[in-house]
Parts: C-alpha cells; structure tokens; sequence
C-alpha cells in the first residue's frame, strides 16, 4: 500500500526555519521530520512512498537523491573518481517525488497524484509535519474492518504548558510537563482512503480538510481511528525545540525502529 506525505506547504509559523528549506526537512536530532514519518510506516513494512512537492521541493529532493552520501561512510578515489560506499544505512523505500504545485491546497496536492492509483485502490496520507507513536498496522486493520471510504486518525493535542493538579491546602498532588490534553480529540493526519476519495476533489484549491472531509462525515463515510498515544506537530520553533529534547532523551515515542 501506497503512502502519500504531503510536504509542500509554505511553513509560515516555523519562519525562522522555513526561509532556506520546507518545514518537512526541518531536523529532529539531525534528520528531517519527513525522514522520521517514513521511518515509522516503513517500521510496519510499509516502504512505498510519494511525496506531494510544493514550496521548495527541490530541498526534498536533492536529500533522497543524495540519501546514500548522507547515511554512509565513503572511499573517494581523487584519481579514477570512483566512490565507494560502506556502513551504507540506506532505506529499503520506493520513494516518489511529486511536484504538486506552488500554491496548491491539501485536497489538490492529493488530486494531482491521482494518476498513481486506480479504481479499487487504497491507499495512506499524512501530514509531513507531525509524529506519532501510531500503530499503522492497527490503523489499516481498522480501516478495512468499517467498509468506509475513510479513516482519519484523531488525537488527544499536547498541551502548551505542564498541568498543575494541587489540594485545598496549596500542596501539589499532581505535576505533568506538557500532557496530552483529556479532553477533545482533532484531526491528527495518518489516513487511510479508498479511491472513491477522488471523486470529492476539484482542484488544486480544494482544502481536503474541508469540504471533502465534511462531505464524508455527512455521508457516514469518515471513520475515527481514536489514537490514545503520543503526537506532536511542529508549527512552531517551540515545537522543534520540544520535539529535538524529545528525541534527545533516547526515548522519544515515535522512534518504533
């Protein structure tokens, strides 16, 4: 099954980042977000990818293409220019990269990749921003057990501050760094869609979060996959920064592989 990532948009509130590259090629412990992404579907054996390319995809495009020289030690021979590789820790993926459009919305990133698929098809999307401790293979199983046309992952937000709990004596009983939130479930990305899913798509101004998610709902089409874990996007240097200390306790929960 194929796995969309879309990576093409302006990054606007990650400003101080995004000026030079796309906010899905910002680092978490010295590799791109994207890279991260990946590693966690390719960790449930998914391996072929597409890469929906907007805003400076280029970036994108010259680090996969270059992939082998980023993750491997080298032996250059100055003489003959021969190269050869060893320690290679390159990826078993299939990956392509898809220029999708400069100013295109989410919904019509996903329509200029429809020449991927055919009717019958299923396949995965997600947001090249944000990470998960998911369990993708319960995710699909989920969505194969419903019938429906679509399956979004919903998500408990992290909360901006630690959360206090205290008694009526002023002594603390309770103290979290930045919880996920109890309350409330949004739209945390990892879909799942059958190719019926086109068929709400316009064009390259079709905002997939919008008319075509509330088309689904409205039909009974749209299942919640409720996702109890961990996410976190990066919107801000906040986020980066959070995520980065994360991932520098050896424990960050995304990391499945």
């Amino acid at each position: 099954m194929k796995t969309i990532l879309l990576a093409g948009g302006l990054g606007t509130r990650l400003s101080e980042e995004t000026g030079v590259r796309p906010k899905p090629m910002v680092e978490i412990g010295g590799m791109p977000i994207l890279w991260h992404i990946m590693k966690l579907y390719s960790h449930y054996g998914y391996n072929d990818f597409a890469v929906a390319l907007g805003y400076k995809g280029y970036v994108i495009k010259e680090f996969f293409c270059n992939y082998k020289l980023h993750k491997s030690d080298m032996i250059v021979d100055l003489l003959s220019g021969d190269v050869k590789y060893e320690n290679d820790q390159s990826e078993n993926w299939a990956i392509g990269l898809h220029e999708t459009g400069s100013q295109s919305m989410t919904g019509g990133r996903l329509l200029r990749l429809k020449k991927l698929f055919k009717e019958g098809d299923t396949f995965m999307l997600t947001y090249g921003d944000g990470v998960a401790d998911v369990n993708i293979d319960e995710l699909v199983k989920f969505h194969k057990s419903h019938g429906k046309a679509a399956t979004l992952t919903c998500v408990r937000p992290p909360a901006r501050f630690g959360s206090i709990v205290s008694d009526d004596n002023n002594f603390v009983q309770e103290f979290k760094e930045k919880p996920q939130i109890g309350e409330g479930w949004i739209n945390g990305g990892f879909f799942v869609f059958n190719y019926s899913v086109f068929d709400l798509l316009t064009d390259d101004g079709t905002i997939l979060e919008r008319e075509p998610l509330e088309t689904l709902a409205a039909r009974n089409e749209l299942a919640a996959f409720k996702h109890d874990g961990f996410w976190h996007c990066m919107d801000t240097v906040r986020d980066k920064d959070n995520l980065n200390e994360i991932w520098a306790t050896g424990k960050a929960p995304w990391k499945k592989w």
